[in-house]
Formats: C-alpha cells, sequence, structure tokens
C-alpha cells in the first residue's frame, strides 16, 4: 500500500519532483511544515507585531490620529482659537496679542509640526508596507501548501484507486 514520505527531501521529489535544495526557502518552509505536520506558523499580524519595536508602535499611533477625522476638526479649533484670542479678543481686554496678524509665531509651530509630522507618518507606511509584504508571504504560504496538499491527496487516491483495481482484478480472477 502506499506510504507517506516523513521528511520534506521526500515530499518535494515526490509532490514536486525536484531536489530540496533546488526550492526555495518559501518552499521548504512549507514542505518542513507539512512533514512534520504543523498546522500553520503565526498569522500575518501576530508576526508584525512581534517584530515592532516602541518606535514603530508609536509612529502606527501618530499615524492613526494624525490622519483622522478628529484631529482635523480639533486642530482646525485650535487654529481658529488662537486667530480669534490673538486678533479680537486680546485687544479688547487692552492686551497686546502675543501672536498678532499675520501670525509668525503660530506658522513657526505648524511648521515644526508639519516637519515632524510627516517623517513619523512616512514610518508608519514603510511598516504598513513591511506588514502587507509579511501578509502577502503569509498567503503565498497557504497557496503552496494548498497546492501541495492537493497534490498529496490527488496522488493517495490514484494509490488507492490501483490498489482497489490491482483487488478487483485478483478478485475476478479467482472466480473464473
Amino acid at each position: 500500500m502506499y506510504k507517506t514520505p516523513l521528511t520534506a527531501q521526500q515530499l518535494c521529489e515526490e509532490l514536486l519532483g525536484r531536489k530540496f535544495e533546488d526550492v526555495d526557502a518559501e518552499e521548504q518552509r512549507v514542505l518542513e511544515r507539512i512533514a512534520a505536520g504543523s498546522v500553520e506558523g503565526l498569522d500575518a499580524q501576530e508576526e508584525a507585531a512581534l517584530h515592532a519595536s516602541v518606535g514603530d508602535k508609536l509612529a502606527d499611533r501618530v499615524a492613526m490620529v494624525g490622519g483622522s477625522w478628529g484631529f482635523i476638526i480639533a486642530f482646525g479649533v485650535v487654529l481658529l482659537s488662537w486667530m480669534l484670542v490673538n486678533s479680537r479678543i486680546l485687544d479688547s481686554f487692552g492686551l497686546h496679542p502675543f501672536d498678532a496678524y499675520p501670525f509668525i509665531f503660530l506658522n513657526l509651530i505648524l511648521s515644526m509640526l508639519a516637519a515632524i509630522q510627516a517623517p513619523v507618518i512616512m514610518m508608519s507606511q514603510n511598516r504598513q508596507a513591511a506588514r502587507d509584504r509579511v501578509a502577502a508571504r503569509h498567503d503565498y504560504e497557504v497557496n503552496l501548501r494548498t497546492q501541495l496538499e492537493i497534490i498529496r491527496l490527488h496522488k493517495r487516491f490514484d494509490h488507492l484507486f490501483e490498489f482497489l483495481e490491482a483487488r478487483a482484478s485478483a478478485e475476478a480472477g479467482e472466480e473464473t
């Protein structure tokens, strides 16, 4: 009867018709997991989170907050308040505005915020791209594993049908 290959090398030769050393690292990893009988590795999100540094997590948080409608509305309110306080309200109390029109200090703060926020958001985008690459690699591995398992099952069915045909032929030969 059909014997299941026990090693990744045997699986590679049987299913792919190539030597284990001739396939790439991802295929080797999948073959080793199939041979070991393990279901799958880490989820793509888990693997990305595992390699995240504190700076990466901070960049993601800044991008999440800075790219929200809540931030835009709150920032708009702060800007309007700043301009109102420095143009009309302080004048009505007889005080000199600390950042009168054309709001040079406000422009400095906005420039510094943009100078800091843009690279942080780019770091978050780079991290998202890295997560996407991990997810794509994970999807490729799952697809490859599925294909190899289908090939493996197909071969088992072929061997089973051959065995059943041989047995049926032997029984038919005994009856005559």
